[in-house]
This record gives C-alpha cells, sequence and structure tokens, in this order.
C-alpha cells in the first residue's frame, strides 16, 4: 500500500519561486489541451502514448515552451485524472445497469461493454454514460510532474536538510529547493506552488513507516468519536483531548475574521459605488486577500490529523480489534442548539477520524468493525437498556451517573455481538427493539432474542467498570 508524503520549500528564493510558477502555468495550457481535446467521449479509447506520438509529429508540443520530460509527464497525469473522471461515470452506470434489468446475462453483457469501453456501440449505455460523464475543464496551474530520474537530491552536511534540484523551463537549467526535511523524497514527484512556498508531494510504501512496525494490541476494544476529544475508548481513557480546543479556537477565529472582512468588502464596495476605484482595489489587494487565511487553514488541519492519528494509534496500541460507530448516516435532533454551537459541530472533524481509523487499523493489522451509532450513548451498559442522558452524563437507574462517551464506547463494543441490531437498522427500529426489551424486562418475561442482558457475575465481572459521578 502506498502513502504520501508532503516536504515543504524551506527560505526559497523569490526568483527561483517565479520560475518554477511560469514552468507550472505553461504546464497548466498542457492540461487544459488534454481535457480540451481528449476529454470526451470520442477519445475513451486513446492511450496517452498515443496522444504523445501524436503531438510530436504534428507539432503541437513545440507551441508549450517547456522541455520534452515534463509536458509528457502532464499529458500523462491529465489523461490519468480524464480516466478516473469516467471510472466514477462508470460506477453510477452499473448502478443504473441494475435498476434497468433483472436479466442477468444482459447485466453481465452491458457490464461487459462497460469495462472493455465499448459502450458507445450500446444505445442504451451511451445514453447512461452521456449522462453521467460530463465533460470537464482543467482548472489546475499550480502544478509540476517531476519523474524520478529528472531530479537529484543532496544534503550540505551528515543529518541536515535536503536539497531538491528540478529541471527548470531551458535544458541544463536546475532549479534548486531546500526543503525542511532531512528524508529525500523518492519516485514520482507533484510540485505544487502555493503562496509563495512549494509543496513536494511523494509516496512511500506504507510497509517502510515506523508506525506499521509498532504491532497492535490483543484484545477488542470499543470507542466512542467526540468532540472534545478524538476517541474515548471502553475503558474510559480519553485519546486526543486537543481536538476540542483546536476546533473551538478555529471555529471562534474564523467568525470574527469573516466579520472583519464583511465590514472591509463594504467599505470596498461603498467606494466603488462613489466612483472611487482606486481605494476600493487597495482594500482588496490589501485587506480581502486569501493567502494567509489558506495558510492559517492548512496548519490548522495538519495539527488535527496529527492530534487524529495519534489517538487512533494509542487504541490501536492495545486492541487487535476496534468497534467504532458508523457516522455516514446523520441523526436530527429535536433538541435546536445555538448558533456558536452549530458552527462549532460543523467544523467536526468526523471524517477525518474515520480516514484515520480505516487507515492505521489496515498497516498495523487490527480489525476495523464498524456498528450501527443509534443510541448508544443513550443506553445502560450493564443492562442494554434506554437511560436518560443530560449533557456528558448518563443517568443509570440506582441513582448511578456514568460519564457518556465512555457508556457508549462499551456500548458500542457490546453492539459488535448484537443479533438484533444491524449496520443498516434505521434508529426508528433500534429505539422499538430498546423498548421491547424493557418491556419484557419490566414484566420478568424472557427476552427473546439471543443477546445477554441480564449478565452472570463472571460476565459482569469482565466488564469495564463505569466511572460512578455520585449516588
Amino acid at each position: 500500500m502506498k502513502i504520501t508524503r508532503i516536504a515543504y520549500s524551506k527560505g526559497l528564493n523569490v526568483g527561483k519561486y517565479a520560475q518554477l510558477a511560469e514552468q507550472a502555468r505553461r504546464l497548466g495550457q498542457v492540461r487544459g489541451e488534454v481535457w480540451r481535446r481528449y476529454g470526451s467521449v470520442g477519445s475513451a479509447q486513446l492511450k496517452d502514448r498515443q496522444i504523445r506520438d501524436q503531438w510530436l509529429a504534428d507539432g503541437t508540443h513545440q507551441r508549450f515552451g517547456v522541455l520534452a520530460n515534463p509536458w509528457k509527464e502532464t499529458l500523462r497525469d491529465g489523461m490519468a485524472d480524464i480516466t478516473a473522471n469516467r471510472e466514477a461515470a462508470k460506477a453510477k452506470a452499473r448502478q443504473a445497469i441494475r435498476r434497468h434489468t433483472t436479466d442477468e446475462a444482459e447485466r453481465k453483457r452491458l457490464c461487459t461493454l462497460l469495462k472493455r469501453d465499448e459502450w458507445t456501440s450500446d444505445p442504451y449505455l451511451s445514453r447512461v454514460m452521456r449522462k453521467h460523464w460530463r465533460r470537464g475543464r482543467n482548472r489546475t496551474h499550480n502544478q509540476i510532474v517531476v519523474r524520478a530520474d529528472q531530479y537529484t537530491t543532496w544534503t550540505l552536511r551528515e543529518g541536515g536538510d535536503v536539497w531538491l534540484a528540478v529541471p527548470g523551463l531551458e535544458r541544463r537549467q536546475r532549479v534548486a529547493i531546500p526543503l525542511n526535511t532531512t528524508v529525500a523524497p523518492t519516485g514520482t514527484l507533484r510540485l505544487l506552488l502555493r503562496a509563495g512556498r512549494i509543496e513536494v508531494h511523494y509516496q512511500v510504501d506504507a510497509a517502510a513507516l515506523k508506525s506499521v512496525q509498532r504491532a497492535c494490541g490483543s484484545r477488542a476494544v470499543g470507542v466512542d468519536k467526540g468532540y472534545t476529544e478524538v476517541l474515548t475508548d471502553s475503558d474510559g481513557i480519553h485519546h486526543g483531548t486537543e481536538l476540542g480546543q483546536l476546533l473551538t479556537v478555529q471555529s471562534d477565529l474564523r467568525k470574527r475574521k469573516g466579520r472583519a472582512r464583511a465590514k472591509l468588502r463594504s467599505v470596498a464596495e461603498k467606494a466603488r459605488e462613489r466612483g472611487d476605484h482606486a481605494k476600493a482595489a487597495r482594500v482588496e489587494r490589501h485587506n480581502l486577500g486569501t493567502t494567509k487565511r489558506d495558510r492559517r487553514d492548512r496548519a490548522w488541519r495538519e495539527r488535527v490529523r496529527c492530534e487524529t492519528y495519534r489517538a487512533v494509534n494509542a487504541v490501536v496500541d492495545k486492541a487487535s480489534t476496534v468497534v467504532a460507530e458508523d457516522l455516514t448516516k446523520t441523526f436530527t435532533g429535536r433538541r435546536r442548539l445555538g448558533k456558536n454551537m452549530n458552527r462549532r459541530l460543523a467544523a467536526w472533524t468526523k471524517g477525518v477520524t474515520a480516514e484515520a481509523l480505516q487507515n492505521v487499523s489496515e498497516r498495523r493489522g487490527s480489525a476495523l468493525v464498524m456498528v450501527n451509532a443509534a443510541y448508544t450513548s443513550q443506553v445502560d451498559p450493564r443492562t442494554g437498556l434506554l437511560a436518560t442522558r443530560r449533557g456528558d452524563r448518563l443517568h443509570l437507574p440506582g441513582g448511578v451517573v456514568m460519564q457518556a462517551d465512555h457508556a457508549a464506547a462499551i456500548n458500542i463494543l457490546h453492539r459488535a455481538s448484537d443479533p438484533d441490531i444491524a449496520l443498516r437498522t434505521p434508529y426508528e427500529r433500534v429505539k422499538q427493539i430498546l423498548q421491547d426489551r424493557a418491556d419484557r424486562q419490566r414484566i420478568r418475561l424472557p427476552i427473546l432474542d439471543s443477546r445477554p442482558h441480564q449478565r452472570s457475575e463472571s460476565e459482569t465481572s469482565d466488564m469495564p467498570e463505569p466511572i460512578m459521578y455520585g449516588q
């Protein structure tokens, strides 16, 4: 498995950045030409080598003003983007085929034509593909793809930062880029130019990472995703406790900056209405730019990812099986939240947490089991029945108060073996199942499902102790 690593330029000369920016601009024209001429149905069978030979024969390559290897790699990369766009449309077309016919032979014939890119010969497939495969256009003018044999790396001293030399616009002219890493990039590089800084993207084998060499644990652990922390496990331990502060500070900062920018934008618009275009241009140039904002957002996202991956690795250190809630489906609560809380929850990075759980589990050899998330934070982990939640506390029968995230993590672990609540069971049905179990216990009838709700002493002794807040 390959993963992407990113190195950044460090103290790059302005002149060098200008040279690479001009090269990226010209290669953007190459991408635009590829999408304009070959991003449609008639070019589905063409390969990048055929286009390369055609451009060399008719002299199209001479119009770009770049060296041979850069435009060839950009051509290959552009055709790969078109292929990925077409494959995404094919996935939707396969769904349409399943809805279109129940005849297995006809389905197989249509899917075979789709796989071989021979769908233009079938009227139905042509119609479906034209619906889902919309013609794209290039909007990338800040990237340079460098082949593995076209660059060199070195260090000025042992253990020092790496320097990277890539081809420029002229033959035998190289641009040396100082990087902020002591690890030399390998393989094909993708250079992204953003706000005076260069990002060097490259792929490495996941097996070479230090985190992969760490062994996973030997237990099954349930985890609950949260806002104030990344994860709470079924042992009651909170992981990634800085997440809530990161999300709150960033959300409030965006609110303040947004209000200030709105006022400045109003000043610029009023100046333009008065005919003072010079003032409007100055305000837009000096006060309404996005360079600092984008740089700050990128740094924030990296901190969130770092905190999330660190938390997930800590869970996998003790878990051979990680049981997590599936949050791909949202649940609309009846309680209305304030504007500030809604804004902060909008920045909740549960997608990053899901990605980290998937990647870390796969790299380190632990199993990831997804379960239904409905009512996991509102169920008594001792009996499996609905309880009362107030804030971050779960009030259980007998005056016991338990931390809600800890209870949810235990319930998530138990739900992996619940025979009645499947991953896609609707939340209304989940609530009905829980109420039925409560009714049966109330009238002392045996529980019909196979889940042991009233646990024996040996079973309850293995269950994590709840955090008690009071009696």
